[in-house]
């Protein structure tokens, strides 16, 4: 089977569990890999990269009154993801029998944004974000790693540069393209360490209890962005933070006791 004959079967194919999908070459993503545990699961002789969005986004009226950034108030995202990204891998593994498929949520080896880039799914935003041309920001993205050759559908773009985000972000993480995780507000959000009085006003004053969307609403692409139609985040959506139940929580991974000492700066 030619090439342009297995990626027009493999379109088919994902075409049939979601339209959010791109490919680019493991080529073009190799020299950036991320040096986690994961790692070691990349296939070996692995030639191309299955790029999946999973839009999350619900409609602006939902966030009136929420304490927590939106990508955590629907089902851990990571589950879902994952669950979805395994179905699709079945499905592939059928067809190509003697082929490698694997997925990749969050913690991947893979540089999720560079590749989302390269599969054509979206720009690269100031803030080091996707942004897709009808969800925006609110995505989160998954990737199936295969030994079947795939190219490029894009080369890498970048946002226009407005400012916005750069000017809004509260602790100044973002910097010539770059985002200082060190001093980002969603990361101080997460940490377990005591923080300091400066980063609690932070937290109180954004009002989050845990991550931090200030970038992503001040940015223009997220104007008027299509909702989403994956019904685990339709049905789980949960406004505030909750630390007693941490079950298919985005930051149950972290503890009880970070959301509680977050939720308490809130009420102060």
């Amino acid at each position: 089977m030619s090439q342009s004959d297995y990626v027009k079967k493999l379109k088919t194919i994902l075409s049939a569990y979601t339209d959010n999908f791109g490919f680019c070459s493991f080529e073009s993503v190799k020299d950036f890999l991320i040096n986690c545990r994961a790692l070691s699961r990349i296939p070996q002789n692995a030639q191309g990269i299955i790029t999946v969005l999973f839009p999350y986004f619900l409609g602006e009226e939902k966030y009136k009154n929420t304490n927590i950034s939106r990508y955590a108030c629907v089902a851990d995202y990571h589950s879902v993801a994952l669950r979805m990204l395994n179905e699709l891998c079945n499905a592939l593994r059928n067809e190509w029998q003697d082929e490698k498929f694997e997925p990749f949520v969050d913690n991947s080896p893979i540089p999720e944004v560079y590749a989302a880039a390269l599969s054509s799914l979206g720009r690269i935003g100031k803030n080091g974000l996707l942004i897709n041309e009808k969800y925006g920001t609110w995505v989160f993205i998954g990737e199936i790693a295969t030994t079947l050759r795939l190219e490029n559908s894009a080369q890498v773009q970048y946002c226009e540069n407005c400012g916005a985000c750069q000017s809004v972000c509260p602790t100044g993480a973002i910097k010539n393209g770059r985002v200082d995780k060190s001093v980002c507000l969603s990361d101080i959000t997460q940490r377990k360490a005591e923080l300091s009085d400066e980063q609690c006003a932070m937290i109180k004053q954004s009002g989050c209890a845990w991550g931090c969307d200030i970038c992503q609403l001040v940015c223009p692409h997220n104007n008027d962005v299509k909702t989403t139609e994956i019904d685990d985040f339709i049905l789980s959506f949960s406004p505030l933070a909750d630390a007693e139940n941490l079950e298919n929580k985005a930051y149950g991974w972290r503890g009880k006791g970070v959301i509680q000492r977050n939720i308490k700066l809130l009420e102060e």
